[in-house]
């Protein structure tokens, strides 16, 4: 296995380089196809960028697939992998070659999934569709992410609800403008939207129940057009995250109710537009447990559900599934800016230590015969 470090730290040095957006990905999946023709493996294109393939085990009981994101981030300085999607491909594409290189040790099917568009619009969703899982007769699927918030040598994952329900919203509000100095003649959209901003933030703290986690937060508000002006127009958006699908529809049922209400309220129009990202990442027990005793206790750390999401939750409506962090914080290194973040970076070095853990997966499931040193 040695042999595939220097290998694997290239593909990311690569990839960093050539980070493209979400269903635009022609460059990296393009480098992604002459690797696995260049070690020997089928595949099949899906949604143009997207790249699908199968190692047949010797005598399979299941299907496992394995998922690596492959698109970058669009930033104001270009598009750039400042969410690790350059490590999560590089480590299977090493986690391919190895297994390619051990046939004859491998038990059940294992399927490969290059994803694009996890970023946006959401790459998982177009791959259920397509019938990727059910092609392969997929029976579960893992996916990892690298995580600057734990440190390098540790995983974390928690069982059940891992990764929040996400939705955006965009409201519009109508009023009247006039003058200034003349208030009584306008509908101030500026004191509506204020009236909604605190109104909304009730939603969490008096329709969720205080066990239950929920957030709903105002990103942007844009209305107005002179100091003097009663402003006729504001925009708001923002976005609702929560973990059950019931708590989730309660809270997009209350935003229009208290638009609708305001709207009375004031003799105004309030448009709502309210968009279905992501479902909650839910991590299956069975897998959760299998995970924590193939990688050891004193490896996994069980973290408390987190706000962001992932679309590596599409798969998990199919079929069982458990995503992880990979730690890759390093104070001596100078490792510790988050994702998201321009100077995001990590020791490659860890990228080899998830082929590794791969490894041991499998063989724990009884999916890969152990290879002797």
């Amino acid at each position: 296995m040695e042999d595939l470090r220097e290998i694997v730290y290239n593909h990311r040095k690569y990839l960093n380089t050539i980070a493209e957006v979400g269903l635009q990905e022609f460059k990296t999946s393009k480098y992604i196809r002459e690797k696995l023709e260049r070690i020997g493996l089928e595949y099949e294109e899906f949604i143009k960028t997207a790249t699908v393939g199968i190692i047949k085990g010797k005598n399979p009981k299941k299907t496992i697939a394995f998922r690596a994101d492959i698109d970058g981030l669009q930033t104001e300085e270009g598009v750039k992998h400042l969410c690790g999607h350059d490590a999560h491909i590089s480590i299977l594409l090493g986690f391919v070659e190895f297994l390619a290189k051990n046939k004859e040790k491998i038990n059940d099917n294992i399927v490969f999934i290059f994803q694009p568009a996890e970023e946006g619009p959401g790459g998982a969703r177009l791959l259920v569709e397509e019938g990727v899982l059910k092609k392969y007769n997929v029976d579960e699927i893992y996916g990892l992410h690298i995580y600057p918030e734990i440190e390098s040598g540790y995983i974390g994952t928690r069982p059940e609800y891992f990764m929040a329900q996400v939705g955006d919203f965009e409201i519009n509000i109508t009023g009247k403008s006039g003058h200034g100095a003349m208030p009584q003649n306008g509908i101030d959209a500026i004191i509506i939207a204020s009236n909604l901003i605190n109104t909304l933030q009730t939603i969490v703290s008096r329709n969720v129940k205080p066990v239950d986690t929920a957030v709903l937060s105002i990103g942007t508000i844009n209305g107005g057009s002179r100091r003097n002006i009663i402003a006729e127009n504001v925009k708001l958006g923002g976005t609702i995250r929560t973990f059950k699908p019931e708590i989730y529809e309660k809270m997009k049922n209350r935003v229009r109710e208290i638009c609708k209400g305001l709207e009375v309220m004031y003799n105004c129009k309030i448009d709502v537009k309210i968009s279905d990202d992501y479902p909650a990442v839910n991590n299956d027990k069975e897998l959760y447990n299998e995970f924590v005793c193939a990688l050891g206790k004193d490896k996994v750390i069980e973290l408390e559900p987190l706000m962001i999401s992932e679309d590596f939750s599409y798969y998990q409506k199919e079929v069982k599934g458990l995503f992880f962090m990979i730690g890759s914080r390093n104070i001596e290194k100078g490792f510790t800016n988050g994702l998201h973040n321009f100077n995001f970076n990590f020791d490659e070095g860890v990228l080899f230590e998830a082929i590794k853990m791969y490894y041991k997966l499998l063989v724990y499931k009884n999916s890969m015969d152990k290879i002797s040193e």
